[in-house]
């Protein structure tokens, strides 16, 4: 009789510690997702505004169609790769392509700035000098939100790894999380916007 009283009641310690580890790793996976909610929101908006910038810079550009399309075409793949991303925000795979399509987003913009420093007009347009303000501040907002994004994922994948949740965690669907880092040292220098 003693010995089915221990055994249910390591039974039991065994059943409370499955239903922590999982409420607390939904919870941080939530929190995981929320994050990234914000990274999602300040990405769309920077995705908005490029086009913008592309079609005021096109009647002064319009010997560097090459430079134009190919911010075009960088955008394109990185909206496509945050929509991968945001709907599967701890799936690393999903992360790692939107962290190389934003590194091909970088470059673009970088070779766009550079062209546009031969354009002094179109340096001077106020509507060039608008919307280049509002991707710098964008800009500054993705910063901040995946720094949280960051955060959020170090502390369920901290959660994840520590004993005994990672006897349950894989049983229980929760897989390692990416975090939205950059990952060629070049590109952690923002792009330089001079009028």
């Amino acid at each position: 009789m003693i010995a089915l009283i221990v055994i249910g009641v390591v039974v039991a310690i065994l059943i409370f510690m499955v239903i922590g580890t999982y409420n607390g790793l939904v919870s941080l996976r939530n929190k995981v997702k929320n994050a990234f909610a914000q990274i999602d929101v300040q990405l769309k908006r920077r995705y908005d505004l490029i086009p913008n910038l592309v079609e005021t810079a096109k009647t002064y550009m319009a010997h560097e169609k090459g430079v134009l399309e190919a911010v075009t075409k960088a955008r394109n793949q990185a909206a496509h790769a945050e929509q991968k991303a945001s709907a599967n925000p701890e799936d690393p795979q999903a992360m790692k392509g939107l962290m190389d399509a934003e590194s091909g987003l970088k470059r673009s913009m970088g070779n766009f700035y550079a062209v546009m420093e031969n354009y002094p007009d179109l340096k001077a347009n106020q509507n060039m000098m608008q919307l280049s303000e509002e991707l710098t501040s964008t800009e500054n907002k993705i910063s901040f939100a995946r720094q949280a994004f960051n955060d959020a994922v170090m502390q369920y994948n901290t959660k994840r790894e520590v004993f005994p949740n990672i006897v349950f965690a894989g049983a229980l669907g929760f897989q390692r999380a990416e975090s939205f880092e950059i990952t060629d040292p070049t590109e952690r220098d923002a792009v330089k916007v001079s009028f």
